[in-house]
């Protein structure tokens, strides 16, 4: 691995860690905040591709597992990665490489509406999937209850997906994909 890459891979895992310091929104009926960390899961596959945007966000789970609050509401350590958000949480480096596969067999004729497909597909379907049946087993619920909590996260999901698809075609040029596919 290059250290272009590995540089690319740590600062998207800091830029996901900024996106935590948002305040989370919590919800009264299900323990897994919204969040705007899943924006970041969606850029580092569409920007950075399968390889870099998984690793990416398995190094945002190491920062998380020896306990940096890099997580929304300034949470961090083991606890959370056993916790309700476990799910979601370890779905990430999952949807970011899935992301990026695609994008990448796309980048030739890439379009933003692709971007947000692919986006809501993998960074919210897929994230909702894991996390969700995840979170259930976790709070001792039917995993029918969290999957239906989970539609609470579709609204502000789908604007992280298409968010993530314009940010993504406004920086193509300067994307690694773009590098892989001019060589």
């Amino acid at each position: 691995m290059k250290t272009k890459e590995l540089i690319y891979a740590a600062l998207f895992a800091a830029l996901i860690a900024v996106l935590g310091m948002i305040p989370p929104i919590p919800l009264g009926f299900i323990p897994v905040p919204i969040t705007a960390q899943t924006l970041g899961v969606m850029l580092a596959g569409c920007f950075l591709g399968k390889r870099m945007g998984a690793l990416s966000l398995v190094l945002f789970i190491i920062l998380v597992a020896i306990g940096l609050p890099v997580l929304t509401g300034g949470r961090g350590g083991i606890a959370v990665l056993i916790g309700p958000s476990a799910g979601y949480i370890f779905s990430f480096p999952i949807a970011a490489g899935l992301i990026g596969w695609y994008s990448e067999k796309i980048w030739p004729k890439v379009r933003t509406w692709k971007l947000v497909a692919i986006n809501i597909i993998f960074g919210v379907l897929l994230v909702s999937l894991i996390g969700a049946p995840v979170m259930a087993l976790i709070t001792n619920t039917s995993i029918w209850a969290g999957l239906v909590g989970a539609l609470a996260f579709l609204p502000g999901d789908i604007i992280k997906a298409v968010i993530a698809a314009v940010i993504t075609m406004q920086l193509k040029a300067i994307s690694p994909i773009e590098e892989k596919t001019q060589i």
